[in-house]
């Protein structure tokens, strides 16, 4: 498991920054309170009894660490009836971003509000911004669907779930230290809205509610400069269909667009398997309890999924690469010339077994079968995440 909390990343910070301590007056607090989700976790008993300040000093602080600012240190108070956050050692626009997060916010929480007058808002849902993300220092974007309740609830860490904890360790297997992954994994969903994992099919007809939030999103968080976009992955089957309806083009598995969130600059979009699709795949029950067949469908998933991060891990270090010759060699690399290795990760991360085990496995006839070609189609899609 990655340890995204307070991951020092001092490596992302820029040299050359002058900085400061920024002063951001955060709103009233029922503006704060709805935008960052307060009370958190609490019906009669809280799991952490946090004030407003606290668990907005709990989120910017993720945020600050999250963007190399080891030693930068956050105060919320409240004066004059606003809530004002005081941040130390960060660039003097480090209020920016947070702003424009913030005033986005509003979208959503607009686009939430309608959505419960027209009676489709569900008991067990929250309003869920993507709070704790890097702000300033952010390599590459990942276009989800929704957060898991948990990650609000009980984490109260918007990349703790089991789908950003799987896509870290892929990250880690492309050469992004692991300390380092959190500003690779700065998270839009389409749906801002923290629900069950099993709520994916009840949250389809939420999209048009967030339309504006989610345009204004893509457009600020993929422009980390005026000269450079950086590149996003689009996971799962309802967010590369969502990608082709607000800006046109197909997005297929390890198909790669290119996409105009604002006049004058294109942002390179790869699409991808949603993370935990691999769950699904390989399970035997989704091929009529034949255990080579999932393993075989398993094993191609893997090869995708370690394709798309290393694009991503290549991108973020560097997105002025060319993102076609990216793909290219990131899909011969764990495809065609360390198959081996795809297949080893795959037994040993998805199936738990040892290192001695997945590379006696690997061996086998039937494995051996399925890695001739790991670029041919998987079969059989059991679910469409």
């Amino acid at each position: 498991m990655h340890k995204t909390a307070l991951a020092c990343l001092g490596a992302f910070a820029f040299s050359g920054a002058a900085m400061a301590d920024a002063q951001i007056i955060l709103g009233d607090a029922q503006r704060v309170a709805r935008l960052f989700a307060f009370p958190n976790n609490c019906h009669v008993i809280c799991y952490r009894d946090w004030s407003l300040e606290q668990t907005v000093e709990h989120y910017l602080t993720q945020s600050v660490r999250r963007d190399g600012y080891a030693t930068a240190k956050v105060q919320v108070s409240r004066a004059n009836e606003q809530v004002r956050a005081s941040i130390s050692e960060v660039p003097a626009d480090y209020a920016l971003p947070l702003q424009r997060l913030l005033d986005n916010g509003e979208l959503a929480y607009q686009g939430a509000m309608q959505l419960n007058k027209d009676g489709k808002w569900s008991y067990d849902w929250y309003l869920f911004l993507p709070l704790g993300m890097a702000l300033h220092n952010r390599r590459s974007i990942e276009l989800l669907h929704f957060p898991p309740d948990y990650s609000l609830t009980q984490a109260q860490d918007y990349l703790r779930s089991n789908t950003t904890d799987r896509w870290a360790e892929l990250l880690t297997y492309n050469g992004v230290d692991a300390s380092q992954t959190p500003a690779y994994q700065t998270i839009i969903d389409i749906a801002p809205i923290a629900a069950p994992a099993s709520a994916g099919d009840a949250l389809t007809g939420t999209y048009g509610y967030f339309k504006d939030y989610q345009l204004r999103m893509v457009k600020d968080m993929t422009l980390q400069s005026a000269e450079q976009a950086l590149p996003m992955v689009a996971f799962g089957a309802p967010v590369r269909s969502w990608v082709q309806q607000q800006y046109g083009p197909q997005v297929e598995v390890l198909g790669l667009v290119s996409i105009s969130p604002q006049a004058g600059m294109q942002v390179p979009v790869l699409g991808a398997n949603h993370p935990s699709a691999i769950w699904y795949a390989a399970n035997k029950d989704s091929h009529g309890g034949d255990q080579d067949a999932a393993d075989a469908a398993g094993l191609k998933m893997m090869g995708q999924d370690l394709t798309a991060a290393c694009w991503q891990a290549g991108m973020g270090r560097n997105p002025a690469a060319n993102p076609n010759m990216t793909l290219q060699a990131c899909s011969n690399k764990w495809q065609v010339t360390q198959k081996k290795q795809t297949c080893e990760l795959f037994f040993r991360s998805v199936r738990k077994y040892t290192p001695e085990q997945a590379a006696a496995k690997c061996n086998s006839g039937p494995v051996n079968r399925t890695l001739r070609d790991l670029r041919k189609p998987i079969e059989a899609a059991p679910k469409a995440l």
